[in-house]
């Protein structure tokens, strides 16, 4: 992409590291890339509307729950909006921008990230950016705002990270981040406070309006104490693309935060190119660039970083994963396992802040490494409408989409008038159990409040299943409880219906709607986690150290949590077969029993004085497969699954 010719490439720009330079090159000031946009007619428009009115009117499932939560109407405004439509002409119509800014304030209102007006061209696909990062921190009773990161290349007199903003445009910063947060989507406190630090200098436009300055002054405090200000325009950019495209076969099981996925992606163009690198050696096959101290090789660079970390408690592993939007669980659950059988056994720290979701097969596949627990995935609904009910009808028994679970109970509301389907897993049971646990130490879950969609299905589960301890650096996770389909996925699975409602949206533009709800298991089951989310077990504020020093005050608290649990584990050593016995050796860690099944069939049971035990299983040669479970004072604590040579 080549840039405005009136326009000249600032210095961070032209600066960039080698593998975004290029992309950069084609950034524009805001009010250059603005005089492109407006292109809706008003029949354009008029169909946005009424497409807006089909899904959320007749697909949204949390429509019962928000206008109890949050006491909105959204189908009486986007029927005024129509009315008011009705009545306008080409000529009359207000500008553009001021109809994107209604609609999208009604999807707004609903506080749910799965559930979107997406702009057309040409906002989609573009981020509006400041070349620098800005995160919350904690001090004392104090928040602070702090720059965390500044694009190579961008200098101002004693702007570097760690200094501390204290107005924006003349506000002071907690004011702004609070009128910023307002306008954004998220269905609790934290989530959008969170997001409204986060939008600060990073937008994505598809999702949200473009600012309404075209440039910001920055008032802020260098490290000598001394009062400075900046003003820096706003700038508009392709993003990078996403890792995964529309697949028909995946985005059926999207549980994903958008505007999360877009803005992290932005974050890594714009300050850690590296990333960009190293997953364009893994794509080419290459060998990766140089690794930070204790750091892993992964061939998802995009998806994965996992190293091993010093605190204070000792060294344990640490793996971060960025997202769940993945081509293939199969393949993110293989991977994750490799990277995680080459880390500290000692202890394990599962990092998913800020990860948006994704494929809800790969968060609830991933569980089952961590535990020697089955694992039961969380069951979802539709909420009940003859539409929903006609989509399902038409996709009973379809391979590449069975709903034909929900129809009974959706044809049974017509008599009972239940406004929910009953509830059905959309992660198969048996591919959540299919390799077992793979790491026998004590894990901790790091979260915060924008772990949204299939993350916060993923840390409902690690909870509901007692995996290990919940450690959010906020008071809940971005509590996104859903199945989230698009209006062209919708529109597909009526194909060739003369009777469909959805009708092709204009000039690029897009909807998304949360279609299934998700409910908990465990001591919470059925509860919803839309709204609600996941609580945290231990609450850590970000501090200055956090934030300038590679998280360290969160890890030392992780590092505590985990020496507070000790590890157990079961493994085979040996199997040999004679006159139709089979003799296991087996070893074991902090277990006092070890029970054993051949081939799915109980066939011993032995208590441990020591960390070994042999057992011989007559008639039991042709066994091909052994799993031990392993017990401490009768609670199942360690479980290994083996294929049987011998």
């Amino acid at each position: 992409m080549n840039r405005p010719a009136e326009e000249t490439a600032p210095p961070f720009v032209e600066n960039a590291a080698e593998p975004v330079r290029d992309h950069l090159l084609g950034a524009s000031r805001l009010d250059t890339f603005l005089r492109r946009a407006g292109t809706l007619t008003l029949q354009d428009r008029r169909t946005l509307v009424d497409q807006a009115l089909v899904l959320v009117e007749q697909n949204y499932v949390h429509l019962p729950l928000k206008a109890a939560m949050h006491a909105v109407n959204p189908v009486h405004r986007l029927r005024l909006l129509r009315r008011r439509l009705e009545r306008q002409t080409e000529r009359t119509m207000p500008r553009e921008w001021m109809f994107h800014a209604e609609l999208s304030e009604i999807f707004h209102s609903l506080r749910d990230l799965h559930t979107n007006y997406l702009l057309p061209e040409p906002f989609a696909g573009r981020i509006a950016f400041l070349p620098f990062l800005v995160e919350s921190c904690a001090e004392g009773d104090r928040t602070r705002v702090l720059v965390t990161r500044v694009a190579e290349g961008f200098t101002a007199p004693g702007f570097t990270p760690g200094v501390e903003i204290t107005h924006w445009n003349g506000i002071p910063i907690a004011d702004a981040v609070d009128l910023n947060a307002a306008r954004f989507a998220g269905s609790n406190t934290a989530a959008r406070r969170s997001r409204g630090v986060q939008s600060l200098t990073v937008r994505p436009l598809m999702i949200h309006l473009p600012p309404f300055e075209e440039w910001v002054t920055v008032s802020y405090v260098d490290e000598a104490g001394t009062p400075r200000e900046l003003r820096e325009n706003w700038r508009v950019v392709e993003n990078l693309p996403p890792l995964v495209g529309a697949d028909p076969e995946t985005v059926v099981f999207q549980g994903m935060d958008l505007d999360g996925d877009e803005t992290n992606r932005a974050k890594v163009m714009l300050f850690a190119p590296h990333v960009v690198a190293q997953r364009d050696a893994a794509a080419a096959e290459e060998p990766a660039p140089s690794l930070g101290e204790g750091e892993v090789a992964t061939t998802m660079p995009g998806v994965f970083r996992a190293r091993t970390v010093r605190t204070a408690s000792g060294t344990f592993g640490h793996v971060r994963i960025f997202t769940f939007n993945v081509q293939s669980p199969g393949r993110f659950v293989a991977e994750f396992v490799r990277l995680i059988r080459q880390l500290p056994q000692d202890g394990l720290i599962v990092d998913v802040r800020d990860n948006g979701g994704g494929h809800i097969h790969a968060a609830e596949f991933a569980l089952q490494t961590l535990t020697p627990h089955r694992i039961t995935p969380e069951p979802v609904q539709f909420v009940n409408t003859p539409l929903n009910l006609r989509i399902c009808a038409r996709h009973r028994g379809d391979p590449a989409i069975d709903l034909g679970a929900w129809v009974p109970s959706m044809e049974q509301a017509l008599e009972t008038g239940a406004a929910f389907s009953g509830a059905f897993p959309i992660t198969p049971e048996e591919g959540a159990n299919s390799v077992g646990q793979q790491y026998f130490g004590p894990v901790v879950l790091v979260t915060n409040a924008r772990c949204y969609s299939a993350t916060d299905i993923f840390a409902a589960g690690f909870q509901d299943h007692g995996i290990g301890p919940v450690l959010g650096t906020d008071e809940n996770t971005g509590a996104g409880g859903a199945n989230v389909w698009t209006h062209e996925l919708l529109s597909d699975l009526l194909a060739g219906d003369e009777e469909s409602p959805y009708a092709p949206l204009p000039k690029g533009a897009g909807m998304r709607v949360s279609i299934r709800r998700t409910l908990r298991v465990g001591l919470l089951a059925g509860t919803p986690v839309e709204d609600l989310g996941v609580v945290p077990d231990r609450l850590h504020r970000m501090t200055r150290r956090d934030l300038l020093e590679g998280n360290a005050d969160l890890l030392d608290l992780a590092g505590r949590l985990l020496t507070t649990q000790e590890p157990h584990a079961v493994s085979l050593a040996r199997a040999t077969a004679a006159d139709g016995a089979l003799r296991l050796e087996m070893r074991a860690e902090n277990v006092d029993r070890i029970d054993v099944y051949l081939d799915q069939r109980p066939r011993a049971s032995l208590d441990l004085a020591e960390d070994r035990v042999d057992v011989t299983v007559p008639d039991a040669a042709s066994a091909r497969f052994a799993r031990l479970e392993g017990f401490e004072e009768g609670r199942l604590v360690a479980s290994t699954t083996a294929e049987l040579v011998t």
